[in-house]
């Protein structure tokens, strides 16, 4: 190394050889990192806000077998990623990886798909937290609101994009710190929430219930929870509770170069926020079976609109005990909002830095205080105008007997789990593809890769042809009450803004994205060698 120049710590020397200068603060820890993912994922979040999606499609089935079984498939994908990372632990993760492994066109829409999906989880995240804060402040105050109102909820989750925008700006110490608390609320929290439905109920199902309960809430097939229609549509339909809460663990990746021991720190981040998220979620859930009083007004308070969980609680528990759970869960969900803006917004600006988003000397701008604030604003607006939708009333009832459904909240559900599952896959596949070849970092897989990395692609790929399905009979287009407003927009938007990127990249892109630009001098890393 020359005197002229600076000397480097082995996370500087790491990013340097990957193309780049250290722009952000290196502050965080490895619990910090792993705090992140783990608040990301949030069982305080998924487990509460899509339990109705479970119950619905599958019943007590699709949640007791199907959260462990489709948990060890994300594992094997967190794994792969682990690896991933670990040689290449930059903010702009899973999409750099595509790069280096495929080429600029791989790299280009591994990091729109990624891009997508973080920016649709921001916002169904954040308006999930929006309707549990509405029902909170509805159970402690019924001078809240007397009636449902899809305008107030709305008006709640912008003014929690807000403020996570405001928490998000002041810098990665007060980031680290709130995903810190964050950790140990969740655990503390979900320990309580499980011991509340343990204890206090006076009547808990029995074990064949939680078992082998099967119920068709969602319209197909008369209803019938017997018979192909519910075994391979209905029931994996269900599976979104497990694929959408147990997600966004990408965000280790995209914290990376704010985290010191980077290549085994972000690693160990991905797939211990997973495994400890899939084991303390399935627990929470079936607290929530055990504690149901009536199965068949569990179904009807869905039916109405009502959040499943939530009817499970007041049928369960007195006010109190219903409003602390409620305040619990509504926090983990804040904590939670707050923590997937500051992964989308990272992705952000890697990828604005890069060059590959109209505007992005704008958005790869860091502040004084090291943050990307440009982007953070970036996302949450985007995030705000996706969810849009939210505001149009679907009822599939009558309007004597209403039987309202959440289809724009699910479909922003649906586009998170399509877009980050996608890009998730590129990269997995690449790297089988280049097989023993790949420069492993210091956490690997070994040989294990031949086999993991297939089988995460495989289950990728099948989860997205569900989750594009129509979430009701009546939007399906050759349906004879199909209704647009019924229809699952998730396709449409994915797939449409695939198309788009298609055209961009063949008429422009391809002829200025190259890839990850170099940001360092490669004098730097030619003289931390020496």
């Amino acid at each position: 190394m020359t005197a002229e120049t600076p000397p480097l710590n082995e996370d500087e020397a790491h990013l340097a050889r990957l193309g780049y200068k250290q722009e952000l603060n290196r502050t965080w820890s490895g619990f910090s990192n792993f705090a992140i993912s783990f608040s990301i994922i949030s069982i305080l979040a998924g487990c509460f806000t899509t339990f109705g999606q479970g119950w619905s499609n599958g019943g007590p089935v699709a949640i007791t077998w199907g959260w462990p079984i489709i948990s060890i498939f994300i594992l094997i994908i967190g794994f792969t990623m682990s690896e991933l990372v670990s040689a290449y632990p930059t903010s702009g993760g899973i999409y750099w990886w595509a790069a280096k492994l495929g080429g600029p066109a791989a790299g280009f829409f591994t990091g729109w798909l990624n891009l997508i999906g973080l920016i649709a989880v921001t916002a169904s995240v954040a308006y999930g937290a929006a309707t549990f804060l509405d029902i909170t402040l509805s159970t402690i105050s019924t001078g809240w609101a007397e009636d449902y109102s899809l305008s107030r909820v709305f008006v709640l989750f912008v003014l929690i994009m807000l403020l996570a925008v405001l928490l998000n700006a002041f810098g990665a110490h007060l980031l680290a710190l709130i995903n810190n608390i964050s950790v140990w609320w969740h655990v503390a929290g979900a320990a309580v929430v499980i011991l509340v439905l343990v204890i206090v109920p006076d009547h808990h199902q029995d074990i064949s219930f939680v078992i082998s309960e099967r119920i068709n809430n969602s319209g197909y097939d008369a209803g019938s929870n017997s018979g192909g229609v519910y075994w391979f549509l209905v029931l994996p339909l269900g599976f979104l509770l497990t694929q959408y809460t147990i997600t966004g663990f990408d965000a280790s990746a995209h914290l990376s170069e704010e985290t010191s021991a980077a290549s085994s720190a972000a690693a160990k981040g991905i797939w211990r926020s997973i495994f400890y998220s899939a084991i303390g979620g399935w627990i929470l859930l079936l607290s929530f079976l055990f504690a149901v009083q009536d199965p068949d007004g569990v179904t009807a308070g869905i039916n109405s609109g009502l959040n499943g969980a939530d009817v499970i609680f007041g049928q369960a528990l007195s006010d109190g005990w219903h409003i602390l759970i409620l305040v619990i869960s509504t926090a983990g969900q804040l904590f939670c909002a707050t923590a997937c803006l500051t992964s989308a917004s990272r992705m952000s600006f890697a990828f604005s830095r890069d060059g590959a988003i109209p505007g992005s000397s704008l958005w790869s701008k860091v502040a004084r205080n090291k943050i990307p604030v440009n982007a953070v604003l970036l996302c949450a607006v985007v995030g705000v105008l996706i969810t849009l939708p939210a505001l149009i009333e679907v009822n599939i009832g009558t309007p004597e007997e209403p039987l309202i459904v959440p289809t724009a909240f699910y479909a922003v559900v649906s586009v998170a789990v399509i877009g980050l599952y996608l890009a998730f896959a590129i990269p997995i596949f690449l790297r089988w593809k280049i097989g023993d070849a790949f420069e492993a970092g210091s956490w690997t897989n070994g040989s294990k890769y031949k086999w993991m990395n297939l089988v995460a692609t495989a289950e990728i790929v099948i989860i997205s042809i569900y989750f594009i399905l129509p979430l009701y009979p009546a939007g399906v287009p050759w349906d004879d009450a199909f209704t647009w407003k019924f229809v699952n927009y998730a396709p449409i938007l994915t797939f449409g803004a695939l198309l788009l990127l298609t055209i961009w990249w063949n008429v422009s892109a391809k002829k200025w994205f190259t890839g990850p630009k170099h940001t360092i001098d490669t004098a730097v890393i030619e003289a931390f060698d020496d």
